[in-house]
């Protein structure tokens, strides 16, 4: 059993017992390489507003040169081949969320996996264990209803266990892959013509699709304010605990911002 701890209130998320389980999804093609998720194949119009840094920021923010919302809508693609794990609108910091899962050959001759994490979407145009295809429209970039400038939130993870669990892994390259290097490493990979079967269902959201649900219950007795897409600040570097007591502090301090009203666009906490 955990607790959730929120000011005045004390949320009991019930896990079931064992680490996950596991079913599968046949690919038939692994990935032959990884392009980049905006400006398709090569971020042609994009740039890196925030990079991915250990025990910090575990992603990337790619911005449209335009800056400001300039890119609100454009199309977000899928890196490579895979399989769609993860589809839905997690609220919280995060917005509409897509996590694809990869199968890939190394250099070493090794079948890996990794997982490819797009966030603050707009619109999602996936669904769960539905195969995709390098380079295939999966959504669009959004704000987060306001929260942020328009940017895709983009992560790489090598721990398929992670879903939208964070605060239970380290916030580290254990886990974690710079996407950039990740990407521009592998952009071409061997191509092999047969089936690989992926494993899904690896990550148990429980616990994070209920504490979502119920803050966003929470919120709706809240007035939106009238000036929340009128007065974005900018984005700006933020401090992050490495440790996941400090994201835990992070979203309870968002969301008693949220219920007093004193949130404006700007700061991207993922």
């Amino acid at each position: 059993m955990k607790i959730l701890f929120i000011p005045g209130l004390a949320l009991v998320l019930t896990l079931p017992q064992g680490a996950w389980s596991q079913s599968s999804v046949a690919l038939t093609l692994p990935a032959d390489g990884f392009d980049y998720p905006v400006g398709k194949p090569d971020g042609v119009g994009y740039y890196l507003a925030r990079g991915f840094r250990s025990n910090g920021h575990l992603g990337e923010d790619w911005n449209g040169r335009g800056g400001g919302n300039t890119d609100l809508g454009d199309p977000v693609y899928a890196s490579a081949h895979g399989v769609v794990v993860f589809s839905k609108d997690q609220r919280e910091g995060w917005g509409n969320v897509v996590i694809i899962r990869h199968a890939y050959r190394e250099s070493s001759g090794r079948l890996e996996y990794v997982d490819s994490l797009y966030g603050h979407l707009s619109e999602r145009h996936v669904s769960v264990h539905e195969t995709v295809q390098r380079g295939q429209q999966i959504g669009t970039i959004g704000t987060n209803r306001g929260m942020y400038w328009a940017h895709l939130h983009f992560e790489m993870r090598k721990n398929i266990q992670i879903g939208m669990n964070r605060a239970e892994f380290a916030r580290n390259q254990s886990n974690y892959f710079d996407p950039s290097l990740f990407v521009a490493r592998r952009r071409q990979l061997p191509t092999e013509f047969r089936s690989v079967h992926v494993p899904v269902d690896t990550f148990n959201d429980a616990a994070s699709d209920q504490f979502a649900d119920f803050m966003a219950r929470m919120s709706t007795t809240v007035p939106a304010r009238s000036d929340a897409r009128s007065q974005p600040r900018p984005q700006q570097e933020i401090a992050e605990e490495p440790g996941g007591q400090g994201e835990r502090d992070k979203i309870r301090s968002f969301w008693g911002k949220i219920r007093s009203g004193n949130v404006t666009p700007g700061i991207d906490p993922a």
